[in-house]
């Protein structure tokens, strides 16, 4: 295959959606499936996925929780045990209703959330105040009929994510851990993927079927639309109560309990591409980078390849004996140049060149992905250099997006300027909304933007950008993903 097949043959500025499709392609992130919103996901893309679980799960783990698994399938009673809950998911199920050719009895929902079995589960388990508090954690896959059109990573049909899922004693001890998990997924976001966000609470038009409020982080991509990056729920006794989650109190007195839930989903690497990609392709943020350092020895020579690849090993050996995720790219069947469009496209934030001139030299030349920056250092100092080159590249990565999204924040006092900052620019739109339902469904229906998300400190008032009531609440517009 040439350099021309395997590069990115569209610009992001120019057509994103076809930019974006060869990025996951090419870039070797995941694959199509012959099951209309079912992707495989192949290794290089896995790889970002474990690292993103590894760092979620060491930290959940730190304050308590533990993973465990739920079945795939739900029964239909379980799941229409909470009204609102069952009516916001129903339309996206998928039902099992036969083994083999005899029909089943009841009905079996492939699991499109797992509130309602796990907490037949908790019923059983949850007797005493001794039992809480209760902090469990699932890494699994969810089904959701997909109607609108799909895309990999941001809509699928099946999707791979975690949910978490936690029960308490007390309404504050509830409320705590909603934002303790929120806090996590936001240093996710921003400390690990480099993609600064927004954080706050949905309106009761938004918020996840079931909950009595959900927060959310919101992140604005390059093309002025915005991706929920991840919820925590707070379900007060929505669950328990038809659940029967119950516990006897230190006062000998019955009690129900409080569950929250929460997750994020591979939509993170979704939203990874689409906010730090370039032409050449992707871009990954170190942190979360399977290879953060690519060695490519420069072997034209025999009678050079000896020291050269002697070189290599050692190098890498260093490396990786400081933590450097660090791969030998020493094929012999393609060019330097060719690997380096290939490790370009697949967004390894460093590449080290080693050559006869840099052996003899005792130096190497490094190549940031993310500016293109080509520099040489010292053998001597090669390790420490590089450690630092990858907390800059981080670091300037999410400065360069946080920058973005500074630029596409804007303010709207109407529905004039609403609508000419929409079509303009896009981006997030802070803005005056009444606590009437009807000007927020108007809002949409007309612009097609939602409110992402209503912020923590409501402390600003003023006129509904819709209807002019005074002593409204700021929230955020945008249109989404």
């Amino acid at each position: 295959m040439s350099t021309k097949e395997l590069g990115i043959t569209v610009k992001k500025d120019e057509n994103l959606s076809e930019w974006y499709t060869q990025v996951v392609t090419k870039a070797q992130l995941a694959d199509y499936s012959s099951a209309k919103g079912f992707m495989v996901l192949m290794p290089h893309g896995f790889a970002i996925w474990e690292l993103i679980k590894e760092y979620f799960d060491k930290r959940i783990k730190e304050i308590g929780h533990k993973n465990a698994y739920f079945p795939l399938l739900i029964p239909e009673r379980l799941l229409k045990m909470e009204a609102e809950h069952f009516e916001g998911f129903t339309p996206e199920v998928f039902w099992v209703t036969h083994s083999g050719d005899n029909e089943l009895g009841e009905r079996l929902a492939v699991r499109p959330t797992s509130e309602t079995i796990i907490y037949e589960s908790y019923s059983k388990w949850v007797k005493s105040w001794r039992d809480l508090p209760v902090l469990i954690n699932v890494w699994n896959s969810v089904v959701r009929a997909e109607i609108t059109s799909t895309r990999p990573f941001l809509r699928t049909t099946e999707f791979l994510w975690q949910e978490g899922h936690t029960v308490h004693a007390t309404e504050e001890e509830a409320e705590k851990e909603v934002m303790t998990i929120l806090d996590i997924y936001t240093r996710l976001a921003e400390d690990q993927l480099a993609i600064p966000v927004l954080a706050g609470k949905k309106t009761e038009r938004e918020k996840f079927k079931g909950a009595v409020y959900t927060t959310t982080l919101e992140a604005i991509m390059p093309d002025g639309k915005a991706i929920q990056m991840g919820t925590s729920h707070h379900l007060g006794q929505k669950f328990s109560r038809p659940f029967e989650i119950k516990y006897l109190g230190t006062d000998e007195k019955e009690h129900y309990a409080w569950t929250t839930s929460w997750g994020v989903s591979w939509r993170l690497i979704g939203t990874m591409i689409l906010t730090h990609g370039d032409n050449k392709g992707l871009i990954i943020p170190p942190r979360i980078a399977p290879i953060q350092v690519v060695i490519v020895p420069i072997l034209y020579k025999e009678e050079d390849s000896e020291n050269i690849l002697k070189e290599t090993r050692h190098l890498a050996s260093t490396l990786e004996k400081c933590g450097i995720r660090t791969y030998t790219d020493d094929r012999t069947q393609y060019t330097p140049g060719w690997k380096y469009n290939e490790w370009e496209m697949k967004g390894v934030p460093l590449r080290v060149e080693i050559g006869p001139r840099d052996v003899k030299s005792k130096q190497v030349t490094v190549v940031r992905r993310d500016t293109g920056e080509k520099s040489t250092i010292p053998r001597s100092s090669a390790e420490d250099k590089m450690e630092k080159l990858l907390d800059e590249i981080q670091e300037s990565m999410f400065q360069r997006a946080k920058k973005s999204m500074d630029q596409l924040t804007s303010k709207a006092e109407d529905m004039e300027s609403f609508n000419r900052t929409l079509e303009e620019k896009g981006g997030f739109i802070k803005a005056f909304l009444c606590d009437d339902v009807i000007c927020e469904d108007q809002i949409k229906q007309e612009t097609g933007a939602t409110v992402r998300l209503v912020p923590f400190q409501r402390k600003e008032t003023g006129k509904c950008v819709h209807c002019g009531t005074d002593g409204s609440q700021m929230v955020y517009f945008a249109r989404s993903y």
